[in-house]
């Protein structure tokens, strides 16, 4: 008696408690990652160096490809597979920390430039690139004040090279180097052992141009910067000039401020984010579009949908039982298998791999398991995450496949393994080999490219067969009506039920849903930003999910109604036009907020970005398509039909 009253009332918790969660993790919270590391006053603190990064170019060099100042040793860091797709390259550097033991003047080395060095760093400074370094795993920052005062400062990843500039009344431009670095370490101290652990690494730089008296032996006092007459450098006003023949000399400071911060909180400075309200504008604004689709495919389900049934099942009585109307009528045809039908079988396989990587991967995200600590955490735990969904796509294919009274299931499972991982392969490899012919770190070495094949070969490939294989076992999909042996003459279709029109129509709402997220997304890639709001993103994914659904729904009744039971590719064309949208907008992001003018580097984000739509797509289309596919079901399984 007690069991119906205790479902609804396990569904209502259930509800709320997901509801809760939502909520809570659009602030999203993440796990530090590696244990923490305490320092005692004196310890050595290990700079190293990473990439030199440019949002101008997209290009990341190795620190040493600059004629910089160098240890005796350079020692590479083991990277893991993102940081090396990511293009970083993090090695040992010159500058010795020791802990809370500031460091005045401290000279790295004397640069004499000529006419090859001067131009490489002319060359950097003109496309604005930054030295990212790290200490103890946390980036190196630039603090920038905020317009409004009492706000936390800005953090920007890096500082520049050096900077172009004029002499006061000179309009000719020169290029001058920051070659003076003042460091600040922020440690939180533990009151009882006196150790402490750094919980933020920021840098000032400066131009200044070192002067010296005598021959230089490598252990001069300067004049510009000593410790002992407490001259200080504090502003650029002599800066140090980029021509060859000048020499550079290089030195830093290191200051060390205590914090109230405590190390497993020391990346929430690096993640504030300052506009969370146009994250939730977007919310509001996608559930606004989800609300009014619920309510369209509501009114279907339960007015238009019971009212047609109750007739149908009823017409025998009547005498219009002859002439029937509406979506009943293609009942004979409506599951006759689509032309290209092996190609949708592939399609449909690969979106439930896509569907399962992104899903698997924000589960993570929002509890806290891909800490921004873990450089390249993501993209690796998303390789191989698509790698083992390889068993879901070769099992949603070779079902669908069957279903389409398919036989050779082994055809079928080597296409769904191939056609999207090798249209992906071809592009980036084209865009490998533009990057290695720039010289730059964000090529891909040989031995990570052979990684990725063995990833492709070795587990993806093998692991689709296995899921197609179990997915062909499987008792055949039954067709909840007979399928007539001629096909019924489609009659003529009004103009907004063209399949061109409406399949663009159905990409609109889907990328409305999403396109403010994707503004911030964007934003992180090519700007060289954090992103760690993977909370509003599992929102909005949620919601994309429910759109994509709910659109191709209403617009699959229409087009059946209409007595068009050619639903099968328009219903995966339709949410996967959303697409289309999206690589629009990225051209748009493209020409309004990015200055890239370099041929590589414009081939470069079109490329990637190409990538990103084509998976958009399949993720999209795939969604739209089971949810026409349950709908087609759901309606024709409620019908008697003689």
């Amino acid at each position: 008696m007690h069991l119906p009253m205790a479902f609804p009332r396990s569904i209502i918790f259930l509800r709320a408690a997901i509801l809760l969660l939502l909520i809570h993790a659009g602030h999203c919270f993440y796990l530090p990652g590696v244990s923490p590391q305490d320092f005692q006053k004196g310890d050595p603190l290990k700079v190293k160096v990473n990439k030199l990064s440019s949002t101008k170019t997209q290009l990341p060099y190795t620190y040493y490809s600059l004629p910089y100042c160098r240890p005796d040793k350079i020692v590479d860091n083991a990277e893991n597979l993102g940081e090396v797709l990511r293009g970083d390259r993090i090695e040992n550097s010159p500058f010795v920390f020791k802990m809370r033991e500031p460091q005045l003047c401290n000279v790295v080395c004397l640069l004499k430039l000529n006419a090859k060095t001067a131009k490489k760093f002319k060359e950097k400074i003109e496309d604005e690139y930054r030295v990212n370094m790290i200490l103890d795993n946390l980036p190196l920052v630039v603090p920038t004040k905020r317009l409004d005062q009492e706000s936390p400062p800005l953090y920007q990843l890096g500082f520049h090279v050096g900077l172009k500039a004029q002499y006061a009344g000179s309009k000719e431009e020169k290029y001058f180097i920051h070659n003076h670095l003042l460091f600040t370490v922020k440690f939180h101290k533990d009151m009882q052992t006196d150790s402490a652990r750094i919980v933020g690494f920021e840098v000032r730089p400066f131009s200044v141009k070192h002067e010296y008296e005598g021959e230089w032996n490598g252990t001069h006092r300067l004049l510009t910067c000593d410790p002992h007459t407490k001259r200080t450098v504090i502003n650029s006003n002599s800066p140090q000039e980029v021509e060859a023949g000048q020499e550079i000399v290089f030195t830093y400071d290191v200051e060390y401020q205590e914090s109230d911060v405590k190390w497993a909180s020391r990346w929430d400075t690096y993640l504030l984010m300052s506009d969370d309200q146009i994250h939730w504008f977007s919310i509001v604004n996608s559930l606004m579009i989800v609300l009014f689709l619920s309510g369209m495919v509501a009114m279907i389900m339960l007015r238009t949908l019971y009212r047609d049934i109750s007739k149908y099942n009823e017409l025998e009585t009547q005498e219009e039982a002859q002439e029937e109307t509406g979506w009943k009528l293609v009942h004979g045809d409506v599951f006759r298998p689509p032309s290209s039908s092996d190609l949708l079988c592939v399609y449909a396989g690969t979106g439930v791999q896509f569907f399962g990587m992104i899903l698997v991967t924000m589960l993570f995200a929002v509890l806290g398991f891909l800490s921004p600590s873990n450089r390249g955490g993501l993209m690796t735990a998303m390789l191989f995450l698509w790698v083992f969904m390889g068993l879901l796509a070769g099992y949603s294919s070779a079902r669908l496949y069957k279903m389409f009274k398919g036989a050779e299931w082994k055809r079928i499972a080597l296409r769904t393994a191939f056609m999207f991982p090798a249209t992906v392969f071809v592009i980036f490899f084209v865009l490998n080999a533009l990057i290695w012919g720039q010289e730059s770190s964000g090529a891909v070495p040989f031995g990570t490219m052979f990684a990725l094949v063995l990833l492709w070969f070795g587990i993806s490939v093998p692991l689709v067969f296995v899921g197609g294989y179990v997915g062909f076992k499987k008792p055949v999909i039954e067709d909840p009506v007979k399928t007539n042996k001629i096909p019924r003459q489609i009659p003529e279709q009004a103009w907004y039920m063209n399949p061109m029109f409406s399949i663009l129509i159905g990409g609109i709402l889907p990328f409305g849903a999403v396109f403010i997220e994707l503004f911030f997304i964007l934003t992180s890639i090519w700007l060289n930003q954090f992103y760690y709001i993977f909370g509003f993103l599992f929102i909005v994914f949620i919601i994309l999910l429910i759109t994509c659904a709910e659109i191709t729904i209403v617009l699959c009744y229409f087009q059946l109604c209409s007595e068009d039971y050619l639903w099968w590719w328009r219903a995966y064309l339709t949410s996967g036009s959303s697409a289309l949208y999206l690589f629009l907008y990225a051209t748009f992001y493209f020409f309004t907020k990015l200055e890239i003018t370099k041929f590589v580097s414009g081939a470069l984000y079109f490329g990637y970005m190409l990538i990103v739509s084509y998976a958009f797509f399949v993720l999209t289309g795939t969604i739209g398509f089971y949810a026409c596919f349950w709908f087609t079901r759901l309606i024709y399984s409620s019908v008697k039909i003689d």
